[in-house]
């Protein structure tokens, strides 16, 4: 959950990509590639840790997160439920 819009940052566009691979430890890793509304938010190290929360019950994994900046994230990334919400419809 966004901690200021209190939405999934799934349905907000904000993950781009999630697999599983093996890592060169032998322990599988999950790779998410995501990104966030702007560079300088100042949440991204709240919703850095969300995220990892959100993955470690799934067992023992790498967790290796990817904040990418393109493509760049716009408001049409969005579900319609979340602009809904966010009263963008």
């Amino acid at each position: 959950m966004d901690p200021e819009l209190f939405i999934d940052i799934v349905s907000l566009g904000l993950i781009y990509d999630v697999g599983i691979q093996p890592a060169a430890n032998g322990i599988q890793q999950i790779r998410v590639i995501m990104t966030l509304t702007t560079p300088g938010c100042p949440l991204a190290p709240v919703i850095d840790k969300l995220v990892r929360d959100a993955i470690k019950p799934l067992g023992d994994y790498e967790i290796v997160l990817d904040l990418v900046w393109e493509p760049a994230w716009t408001k049409d990334r969005m579900s319609d439920e979340a602009k809904l919400q966010l009263g963008v419809i």
